[in-house]
């Protein structure tokens, strides 16, 4: 779906997070106030949050930063301008990750990247609700066909991980960890996750569709079904975050595909010791949950696979593949 260019216009007016009256901006957009009013509503209806004050007019309760191709194309190293093929930025898109995977059957190309600016079906894992309001956080996927199946490409999720902490510190974000397997944590608080769905032949040709959602900037109101502790970016930089969307955008680009695009010759084991400086588990006491099956222990870490070592009660360590870790932060 697509804005229409009169709807992008008048949120690039309102993108500074200031008042604008109805006369000010129907004079801008060369529209009648009544069709102003129409836009605004239907910037409502998108789930932009805005305030309306008489006599001041309207602006947005947030400022953002929308989604600009070229800015972000001006940012990439060289190296990540000959990995990537196609950067399609969409207004609204039920999910990054379903529309890139509906272009892998189609026959897209290694380095296709799909960003939105709102999602209406967008994905976490176990399938879960990734919330996501508009022109406020970011929606990323990435395509990369694989030559020998998905077993060559097990603990990509991990690495990934790594990638995004450097991004994250390039920006200037701090207090950056790892949660086994898939979530970056800041302040001990869910900052990003990472989605990562593989297609094709057990041994053979596959491709993965890397998904990242990552939290710019979330309202209360919007984080309201969020059921575990949570932080933006804009709670770490301060009010002025949204300026950097587009540039922390080109900075996962140049993390993510060199690790994407090298992975199938490197393998996790060049990524391991960095994931574990950055684990944010290690030491704490916390439940593993497979399926129905509930283990408490200690966390350990994770071994030279990627796979997550618990101590039990009476001190035996266990490794699993998969399963989901509950903790509650020391």
């Amino acid at each position: 779906m697509l804005l229409s260019d009169t709807l992008k216009q008048l949120l690039n007016i309102l993108a500074d997070g200031e008042f604008h009256s109805g006369t000010e901006l129907a004079k801008q957009l060369a529209i009648s106030r009544s069709a102003i009013w129409k836009q605004l509503q239907a910037l409502a209806d998108l789930g932009v949050d805005l305030i309306a004050i008489t006599g001041k007019g309207y602006r947005l309760q947030h400022p953002l930063q929308l989604l600009n191709q070229q800015t972000v194309i001006s940012q990439l190293a060289p190296l990540t301008q000959t990995l990537i093929q196609q950067l399609e930025i969409h207004d609204v898109i039920d999910s990054t990750n379903r529309h890139l995977l509906e272009q892998a059957r189609q026959g897209a190309s290694s380095g296709t990247v799909c960003v939105a600016e709102h999602q209406t079906a967008g994905r976490g894992r176990r399938g879960r609700q990734w919330v996501s309001p508009f022109g406020h956080n970011l929606y990323l996927s990435i395509l990369w066909h694989y030559q020998n199946g998905p077993a060559a490409i097990a603990g990509l999720s991990l690495a990934l991980g790594v990638a995004v902490v450097r991004a994250l510190k390039q920006l200037g974000v701090d207090e950056v960890g790892l949660k086994w397997p898939n979530d970056i944590y800041c302040q001990q608080r869910k900052l990003a996750g990472i989605l990562v769905e593989v297609s094709g032949e057990s041994s053979g040709p596959c491709h993965a569709v890397i998904g990242l959602g990552l939290n710019f900037y979330l309202s209360p109101q919007q984080a309201e079904t969020i059921e575990q502790a949570w932080i933006d970016i804009a709670s770490v930089l301060g009010e002025n975050a949204h300026q950097h969307r587009n540039h922390l955008l080109a900075l996962l680009l140049n993390q993510l595909l060199p690790v994407i695009a090298e992975f199938e010759a490197k393998g996790l084991s060049h990524f391991v010791d960095e994931w574990r400086s950055y684990d944010c588990l290690k030491g704490q006491a916390a439940s593993l949950y497979i399926g129905e099956n509930r283990f408490d222990g200690t966390i350990i870490g994770i071994d030279d696979n990627g796979l997550i070592q618990l101590a039990d009660p009476q001190g035996q360590i266990r490794t699993y593949a998969s399963g989901e870790v509950s903790f509650r932060p020391s």
